[in-house]
């Protein structure tokens, strides 16, 4: 199958992409610091146009508030709860073909697609929106012997401004330098390996104007491993020039860390987080 369709239309041509693996498997593998590449007009036009056109506001049902020292953002991880169009989006994303051209990219094989889209889905960072630089969480919130292994980033920001900021920074393994800046311009893609030192944000607020946000279809794929992986929650750290900041960093992870481990025993999700964080926040759905 070369094409993820809906009834009538291709949203991701996938033969196109696969007569590029080749070069693309080479960039994937050679570019610092760790495995990743940026895919510029990944979905077919006309898709990303429709995707960004039912792209819903944060104060529409269903958004998780992420607001903690170490983020400032909103998702939406409920597949019943994303516009149509969006929803077979994520579907074709999701598909085994997909998953195929991804293992075949990545080297990684057997990838597995998230239908819970634990703490994937829809993400959209207002002025002022942040992520400080982490590594992802390494296991599966509710399949333990499930490994996360790749990042899928689709943005959909329109007329992007530099002078917006939202660049997703990848650090180096040691975290001491930012390597690369990818600007979240329209329909890029930006595909990574989730090790547990694929260090990545960012960190700086978001400069848009009033009523812009950063908006990004966020998906995560996992293999699944004979042996329970070991687990670690997602891994904030401060940067060299973070100064006392850094304790707070380092406090608000081990909260996190916390909850994680609640959640992953009681089998709750992050609408209960959100409530939490919103109280303490002072603001309301």
């Amino acid at each position: 199958m070369d094409a993820v369709s809906t009834s009538t239309q291709t949203i991701i041509d996938l033969k196109r992409w696969n007569k590029r693996l080749g070069d693309d498997k080479k960039r994937y593998h050679s570019e610092p610091p760790y495995p990743h590449i940026s895919l510029e007009d990944f979905l077919e036009e006309w898709a990303a146009e429709k995707a960004l056109g039912e792209f819903p506001r944060v104060q529409d049902q269903g958004w998780i508030h992420y607001v903690h020292v170490n983020e400032k953002k909103h998702g939406l991880n409920k597949l019943e709860l994303l516009p149509p169009f969006i929803q077979d989006v994520v579907k074709a994303l999701n598909t085994p073909e997909f998953c195929t051209y991804l293992s075949e990219l990545t080297g990684i094989p057997n990838l597995l697609p998230d239908d819970t889209f634990e703490g994937g889905g829809l993400h959209q960072s207002m002025r002022g929106g942040f992520l400080n630089i982490h590594a992802d969480f390494t296991v599966h919130p509710h399949k333990r012997n499930w490994r996360r292994r790749v990042n899928l980033l689709v943005y959909l920001n329109k007329d992007w401004q530099p002078e917006f900021g939202g660049d997703l920074e990848l650090w180096d393994r040691q975290m001491k330098a930012c390597v690369q800046k990818i600007s979240p311009i329209y329909n890029r893609a930006v595909i990574f390996n989730t090790d547990e030192d694929s260090y990545h944000g960012l960190p700086e607020p978001l400069m848009c104007p009033e009523g812009e946000s950063r908006k990004s279809i966020a998906l995560y794929y996992f293999t699944e491993e004979e042996k329970a992986p070991r687990l670690r929650t997602t891994n904030y750290k401060a940067r060299p020039t973070d100064g006392a900041k850094a304790i707070l960093i380092w406090l608000d992870k081990k909260l996190i860390a916390v909850y994680t481990s609640v959640k992953r025993t009681l089998g709750i999700n992050d609408d209960f987080v959100s409530k939490v964080l919103n109280l303490f926040s002072g603001k309301k759905k």
